[in-house]
């Protein structure tokens, strides 16, 4: 279904070494898309191996999110190479302890990535697909965009913070033919989620609630990336789209 397709575009992927940025990244060339792949460090050949595999152009670039003048510096660098259509905000960080104890570079250093990072790099890819009258941007949420988890102050903030981030620049950009989305994972199994999947008692509570009666695998969760990076999605705008095994309805 052509409606489906992503032939002639460049997506630009961060946190694309592994877990769900990379099976979003191998998603989208799949689908038709060029990449460009972003890691926080220069780690990405085995990823853009896999995305080569399909065919498709791709590119690697390296910056630590935390570090706006690295973020501002490689954006740039690639906005003077390449037109990009999509841009998937994945990466992010996670840094688990009860609220009393958290430290404050802690509480910042997460903020920072999985929420500063992610308007500043919406903005500079966002400003030329404004411009263009048409572009799409997916930001990854989570369940924690509805719910308040445990021992996860930072990480819960920054993640309600994108679904309001998300709705508010759809208001503003949808007009200019900008789509921003988002795609709320329920609990799947990547690097983030190794210390809930050693706990036994804690594991078996979440699994205990998920209607699908077990974790998801990343490539579970790429097909509605793909889906609001097509031309399909061209009519949604601001919306949360869950992908949990029905957490939410349980």
């Amino acid at each position: 279904m052509t409606t489906f397709t992503l032939d002639g575009r460049t997506a630009l992927v961060t946190g694309a070494r592994d877990g769900i940025g990379r099976a979003a990244a191998v998603a989208l060339a799949e689908a038709g898309a060029d990449l460009v792949l972003w890691g926080h460090r220069d780690d990405l050949d085995s990823a853009a191996a896999e995305v080569a595999g399909y065919g498709r152009k791709v590119k690697t670039v390296a910056a630590d999110l935390s570090d706006e003048a690295a973020v501002q510096r490689t954006a740039e660098r690639v906005l003077a190479e390449h037109e990009v259509q999509i841009l998937v905000n994945n990466a992010g960080i996670i840094r688990r302890g009860p609220a009393l104890d958290m430290p404050d570079s802690d509480w910042s250093e997460v903020l920072q990535v999985n929420l500063n990072s992610v308007f500043q790099l919406s903005r500079l890819f966002g400003g030329p697909m404004c411009e263009r009258g048409s572009g799409k941007i997916i930001n990854i949420a989570s369940m924690l965009s509805f719910q308040g988890g445990v021992n996860v102050t930072s990480y819960t903030a920054s993640k309600h913070a994108i679904a309001g981030l998300t709705r508010a620049l759809a208001n503003e950009w949808a007009p200019r033919g900008v789509n921003v989305n988002a795609v709320a994972p329920g609990y799947v199994a990547t690097a983030n989620t190794a210390v809930l999947r050693s706990d036994p008692v804690r594991e078996a509570e979440i699994r205990s609630r998920i209607p699908a009666g077990r974790w998801a695998a990343p490539h579970e969760i790429v097909g509605a990336i793909v889906f609001l990076a097509s031309p399909a999605a061209d009519y949604v705008h601001g919306h949360v789209l869950a992908v949990d095994g029905g957490w939410l309805s349980r």
